[in-house]
């Protein structure tokens, strides 16, 4: 073996935390745990973590890792394994679909009825100006409520309805019903379309609003029918002609 063979063999290994300054003086030796803090200060400088990813990043993909796991878990335990899961995903959102498309949106069932006019009384022509103003601007929801409390006004008005607080839409389409019989259709689905969009949480349509928007009109020119007792009786005037 060579010197200098011999020179490295025999020279032990220096402890961690020495320091070797130069070849002419001692080794330099730092404590275990101030020389772990320094490192630590050093390692938390921003110039080492310019390219670390987002926290949006590590959210991702922590969140795909899971799903990763997550199908591994189910490919294991499915037959068919990954081809098997994608298969049950399929027929599941393939279901799902059909009783959406099949049912339609689910609606919200109000609790209790609520009054149709929610503020202070107004006429007919307010409701009908402020129905029309919505309608201009494309909120059929709103539109749709003030002129279906425009045509309840109108009866209130023509005393073809009692001026009642707190009646429903649906009590004042019954009731308009029995006052104005061949009407009642219309004004039954006219509430039905409020209950809808005030409680069912169903967006109006452009079609629903000129819907009511010509019952509105309709009613406007509609007359109750005259009862048997307040038609005239020709009976007398039959009684004299057949006598002559």
């Amino acid at each position: 073996m060579s010197l200098t063979g011999r020179i490295l063999t025999a020279t032990p290994p220096l402890p961690l935390g020495t320091l070797i300054r130069s070849d002419d003086e001692p080794p330099l030796t730092v404590p275990r745990d101030p020389a772990r803090e320094a490192a630590r200060r050093e390692l938390s400088k921003r110039l080492y973590h310019d390219h670390d990813p987002s926290l949006l990043q590590r959210a991702l993909d922590t969140l795909w890792d899971w799903i990763g796991d997550l199908l591994a878990t189910a490919s294991g335990a499915t037959p068919g394994g990954t081809v098997g899961v994608l298969v049950v995903l399929t027929a599941v959102v393939a279901v799902v679909g059909a009783l959406w498309w099949r049912l339609g949106t689910p609606r919200r069932q109000p609790t209790s009825a609520t009054a149709l006019f929610d503020d202070r009384p107004r006429t007919a022509a307010e409701h009908r100006a402020a129905a029309e103003a919505h309608a201009s601007q494309g909120h059929w929801n709103q539109a749709l409520q003030e002129r279906m409390r425009a045509v309840v006004r109108s009866l209130e008005e023509r005393a073809l309805l009692d001026s009642r607080p707190g009646r429903t839409a649906d009590e004042a389409a019954a009731e308009a019903g029995r006052a104005l019989p061949a009407h009642g259709d219309r004004l039954h689905a006219a509430a039905r379309a409020f209950d809808d969009v005030t409680y069912g949480g169903r967006p109006a349509t452009e079609q629903a609003y000129h819907r009511i928007t010509e019952l509105d009109h309709d009613l406007e020119r509609a007359k109750p029918p005259l009862t048997a007792s307040s038609s005239p009786s020709t009976a007398p005037t039959t009684r004299r002609g057949a006598a002559e």
